[in-house]
């Protein structure tokens, strides 16, 4: 009788999580509930029935015994003038009861009922298992953002260097930089970011034609420009290892907002990294309202996220920056081996010789209509630290260089900007040496995510040439050295002392999703 009773349990279970036994018994459909409640109803009549069927074994097994004893006595001879059991003649057992027969009967019915029930149940389970897989899946997705962004331009260039033409000159599309990252959150504090950074796929600055033959036609392409984990301890700490933005210059761009036009000052002249691979610190020591206090902290290889070097001291870029009323100010600085302090040879000659330094300021003023604002740079010997004062007399130099813009929204949609650059960025070699761009332009979004801006840039290298974001502005000839090239203990050989302009009007635009 022991096999009732899963037979009787699997009945039970099959009936439950039948979908029409609520009409077959008569009563009005009601929506079916999910599987995890049929499963949870199920068990809860198996649970109820359980005392029953424990109490019809009991029965059972009292009949059986009765019965057993019964046809003892049917064996053996009856009595003299005993009569014989009922329906029966003398001398024969007595017939097998109805009731005993009955229960043989349902117990051969539940085993094959049983077997159904059993497929019934793991179905139901197997549903529930897909539906939590679905879920997790679901939920990861949640948790897991794509963006992408993208800066396209449709210009007419004109450039000059020492009266000639040059050949960055023409018309054409171009895509200055493309985005795409991938952002997960694994919980509240914990999450990770990858952005990959598209260049122009040649083996010169993004206005300039490289020749035909040229052996350096893919000397870009995708680059990994941030790749890190973030904990988020604080509202005061953020903390993140990997490729990251810098402090300064990403905070810079946020403040002009117009980067799909153009760099902001120190990445357009080459004095400073939009992100670099090591250790980044930020937070908010204060945010209330409009007034903030910020800062970010960064030791990185100093190479830039171009170049994951492995050095033997790291740099160290900090900015500290507040808000109030709409007005903005913030300072800086830089300090390190721009990723030149590595391991040398047997020689143990040295590879690095001066340590670069800059100092930054910021400040100005936005609300809903206008947006006027400055900044400003001081370095030294940026671009001399592996040079070898022992070689070169002239490796010590300084560099400044400010910028100053302003925008007025005539509209939700139209903006009208204005910028202006003027940078030195060889005051101690070549004094006379200076750069100076402008940027005129007016911009319509007609969309949240999407900038068309009509633009003018003229840029003019006066005393020598310089190597912007537009190329190499300046000099008289191709390939002549640019005035921090030293080749002598004296100073730079054959430095051009020509002048350069660059002329540029274009459709750019910015899409972003």
């Amino acid at each position: 009788m022991d096999l009732l009773k899963p037979f009787a349990l699997a009945l039970l279970a099959s009936t439950a999580l039948a979908p029409g036994a609520a009409a077959a018994s008569g009563q009005a459909a009601k929506p079916a509930p999910s599987l995890q409640a049929q499963l949870h109803q199920a068990q809860a009549q198996m649970a109820r029935m359980q005392a029953q069927i424990d109490a019809l074994e009991k029965k059972l097994t009292a009949l059986t015994a009765t019965n057993a004893s019964d046809a003892k006595l049917a064996e053996a001879k009856p009595a003299s003038g005993a009569p014989a059991p009922d329906g029966a003649a003398p001398g024969q057992a007595a017939p097998e009861t109805p009731t005993l027969a009955s229960a043989v009967e349902t117990a051969r019915h539940a085993d094959a009922t049983a077997t159904q029930a059993l497929a019934s149940a793991e179905k139901a389970q197997g549903a529930i298992a897909l539906t939590q897989r679905a879920v997790a899946a679901t939920k990861w997705a949640a948790n897991t953002s794509v963006s992408g962004e993208m800066f396209l331009n449709l210009s007419n260039i004109t450039q000059h260097n020492g009266g000639a033409n040059y050949p960055a000159s023409g018309v054409g599309v171009n895509i200055k930089r493309a985005f795409i990252g991938v952002n997960h959150r694994f919980s509240g504090k914990v999450s990770a970011a990858i952005l990959l950074d598209a260049d122009n796929v040649t083996g010169q600055p993004s206005t300039v034609n490289p020749p035909n033959s040229s052996a350096n036609l893919v000397g870009k392409g995708v680059y990994v420009r941030n790749a890190y984990a973030e904990v988020k301890l604080h509202p005061a700490l953020t903390i993140r290892l990997g490729a990251a933005e810098m402090p300064w210059i990403s905070y810079a761009e946020g403040a002009e907002n117009q980067r799909h036009v153009e760099r902001s000052l120190l990445e357009r002249v080459g004095y400073g990294n939009p992100a670099d691979w090591g250790v980044h610190l930020s937070g908010d020591f204060l945010r209330q309202g409009t007034t903030s206090l910020s800062y970010g902290l960064a030791v990185v290889n100093g190479g830039g996220y171009r170049q994951a070097r492995v050095t033997k001291s790291m740099d160290v870029e900090a900015r500290l920056s507040g808000t109030w009323n709409g007005f903005y100010a913030a300072a800086g600085g830089y300090y390190g081996k721009r990723g030149n302090d590595i391991e040398s040879p047997a020689s143990n000659a040295p590879s690095s010789f001066r340590t670069a330094t800059r100092i930054d300021f910021m400040g100005g003023y936005k609300s809903s209509v206008i947006g006027i604002g400055g900044e400003y740079f001081f370095a030294r010997d940026w671009n001399n630290v592996a040079i070898n004062p022992a070689q070169f007399a002239l490796s010590q130099d300084t560099a400044s260089g400010w910028s100053g813009f302003a925008h007025y929204n005539l509209s939700r949609q139209w903006r009208a900007f204005v910028r202006y650059d003027q940078v030195h960025p060889n005051r101690m070699t070549v004094r006379d040496l200076q750069d100076d761009l402008f940027v005129g332009g007016l911009q319509f979004s007609p969309l949240k995510f999407v900038d068309l801006a009509l633009v003018y840039k003229r840029e003019t290298v006066n005393g020598g040439s310089v190597a912007t974001s537009n190329g190499v502005i300046g000099c008289s000839a191709l390939g002549q050295p640019t005035p921090n090239a030293f080749s002598t203990v004296s100073g730079p050989a054959a430095l051009c002392k020509g002048n350069g302009t660059y002329d540029e009007v274009g459709l750019f635009t910015a899409i972003r999703f």
